[in-house]
């Protein structure tokens, strides 16, 4: 990267779990995080969007500490940058924000810093950072991911191609992951472990196989998360079965929530968003699609 230089860092927002899956499961849809990015004498972080205002624009802001931590995890220093930052993934709403903030700081750290790093290493990193796989996989390679995390190895598969899309209930109010966790169990017993398990292993085969009805009710059976975040969700019965009379297949906590998915065959995802917009206005009903690419950085047109 040189001085003459501009690029574009394009991360992908995520919902995970899609029911049984936690922890475990993430897809990729399409609302961005991008950075603009050219090497700079100082550090400098701009956003016009209102929500990213409230971060510092010099190298206190996150996505500076992040990426150069990175650069000193492989022995570089980073040069200064001077980045815009624009996103579509709304904050703390179960969209994946962080994790796509997350491989951000790496992609701009690998090209910034000349690190040439793979994307395992990519998915490592993200994945030491965020404690599992299924946001920060979904952004790094698109589409559906499975992946596991244990023993300070990460393992993960992503499918593409596959046939549905999502309606997004996303309400005003935030939901912070740290407090969506608070709710759940330390520990399952035995026979319960295995049931879930079962239920997420199911889940995976029935949505590769296009099995609507059974993917739907394999979300719907989840033992793992949603019972216990759904007291945190008041709406979240009222969509459900909103969406569900209007031809949904399946209905899942986004993640932590409060954001609820509602899953459709492709190319019906418009017409159930217009019903659930009139039942439910006080939210925004968005049609998502299936992301298959994962972050990408590419080479600008430099603006003299």
């Amino acid at each position: 990267m040189t001085p003459n230089e501009r690029f574009l860092i394009k991360v992908p927002a995520s919902s995970a779990n899609l029911g049984p899956g936690f922890d475990s499961v993430g897809i990729a849809v399409d609302l961005f995080l991008t950075l603009e990015v050219e090497l700079n004498d100082r550090w400098e972080i701009r956003s016009a969007d209102e929500e990213l205002n409230q971060f510092p624009t010099d190298e206190r802001h996150f996505i500076c500490q992040v990426a150069i931590k990175t650069a000193e995890k492989y022995q570089k220093t980073l040069p200064a940058c001077k980045v815009l930052m624009t996103s579509e993934i709304p904050l703390a709403r179960g969209l994946g924000s962080s994790a796509a903030a997350i491989i951000a700081e790496i992609e701009l750290a690998d090209l910034a810093g000349e690190l040439g790093l793979s994307r395992e290493e990519k998915l490592e990193i993200s994945t030491e950072m965020e404690g599992h796989p299924d946001n920060v996989g979904a952004s790094l390679y698109g589409g559906l991911v499975v992946g596991c995390y244990q023993n300070n190895e990460v393992d993960l598969i992503p499918f593409s191609d596959l046939s549905f899309e999502m309606v997004a209930m996303i309400p005003e109010e935030t939901l912070l992951t740290k407090v969506s966790r608070e709710v759940l169990p330390s520990s399952f017993n035995y026979k319960e472990a295995v049931q879930a398990s079962a239920t997420s292993n199911l889940l995976i085969a029935a949505l590769l196989n296009e099995n609507w009805a059974l993917a739907g009710k394999m979300m719907k059976l989840d033992l793992f998360h949603q019972p216990y975040r759904r007291s945190l969700i008041p709406f979240y019965q009222e969509i459900e079965d909103a969406a569900q009379e209007h031809g949904a297949f399946g209905v899942a906590l986004s993640g932590a929530g409060p954001t609820v998915l509602c899953f459709v065959e492709k190319g019906s995802g418009t017409a159930l968003a217009a019903e659930l917009q009139k039942e439910f206005k006080q939210m925004a009903a968005k049609v998502l699609n299936i992301e298959n690419s994962g972050s990408r950085v590419c080479k600008m047109e430099k603006v003299l």
